[in-house]
């Protein structure tokens, strides 16, 4: 990677390595919930991020908004659509990466979680390649390739952990990659517009699969705790990042959020981790790092 692009674009790849650094921790929040059911945590969690964000965006950046509108309107009717088709498949496919998340967190295993989003930069990265012509050089290759032989080894202590890891990795990998090309609007209020799209979704499901409403005031405590630092903060860092940085670079970022979910499944929640998981998880490390030192001969600045 070109010294001067990471120089010029620090800001970006801080906002990543802070975003994920987060989310690697967010068992610690999530696990205390393990009572209640994972569609009532993703009701509460969407719903509340949804009001949070939307008294922030109509008390403090109206002139934000009436802008984007406007440019939005005045835009070509291809170019508007295409825009509108972004976010409304973002914000499917975060719903989608929320629910699968908390369910697999406290269904499955915390270790299956850290899997998921190891499986994740693979996936985006491919993704990227096909789709938005992201040019890798020959040892960004062999990072992903190294990279894809931790998740194997993973794989083969556990098929169905895989499985489910696939399905929470995959449905945020095609987030990242429709963001990417959704640019020119505020940040802030684009992510307004996926949290309040989700809730609307939700709020069809949310009379048939909604538990009893909650009394324990832990529930709401840990719930908002989640919407606004494991949730709001995280994800417009993530699509701060995603303006000025290519999605395979954010994706092998990404990492970072798996590499401390390891760590606190063994230390924490003492998950069995054996030899073969942790050299697994060192091939992954090892191609982070392959991949984020490597120099680009094109890239996204």
């Amino acid at each position: 990677m070109d010294n001067n692009n990471i120089s010029k674009n620090f800001k970006h790849y801080l906002a990543a390595i802070v975003a994920f650094s987060i989310w690697g921790f967010f068992s610690l929040v999530l696990k205390p919930l393990h009572a209640y059911a994972p569609l009532d945590i993703l009701f509460y969690r969407v719903f509340s991020c949804a009001v949070v964000m939307s008294m922030i965006s109509l008390l403090f950046k109206r002139k934000s908004l009436l802008a984007n509108l406007r440019l939005l309107k005045s835009l070509p009717k291809k170019k508007r659509l295409t825009i509108i088709g972004l976010n409304v498949t973002g914000s499917v496919f975060l719903t989608v990466n929320w629910f699968s998340f908390i369910y697999v967190m406290n269904h499955v295993s915390v270790r299956a979680t850290s899997v998921a989003y190891l499986v994740c930069p693979i996936l985006t990265t491919l993704l990227a390649f096909f789709l938005l012509s992201e040019r890798l050089n020959r040892l960004q290759w062999f990072s992903v390739v190294l990279s894809g032989s931790g998740c194997l080894l993973l794989s083969y202590t556990s098929i169905s952990d895989m499985f489910f890891s696939t399905i929470v990795g995959l449905s945020y990998a095609v987030y990242i990659i429709s963001q990417n090309k959704n640019s020119g609007l505020d940040k802030f209020l684009v992510l307004n517009f996926h949290i309040l799209l989700s809730a609307v979704l939700l709020g069809f499901f949310y009379p048939a699969f909604s538990g009893p409403i909650p009394s324990d005031f832990k529930f709401y405590f840990y719930v908002e705790i989640i919407a606004v630092i494991y949730t709001i903060v995280p994800l417009f860092l993530n699509l701060y990042a995603l303006s000025r940085i290519s999605s395979s670079k954010v994706a092998m970022i990404l990492n970072i959020n798996p590499i401390i979910a390891f760590i606190l499944a063994g230390v924490v929640y003492h998950e069995p981790l054996g030899l073969l998981q942790v050299f697994a998880y060192a091939l992954v490390f090892a191609a982070v790092i392959i991949f984020n030192i490597s120099k680009t001969s094109r890239s996204k600045t």
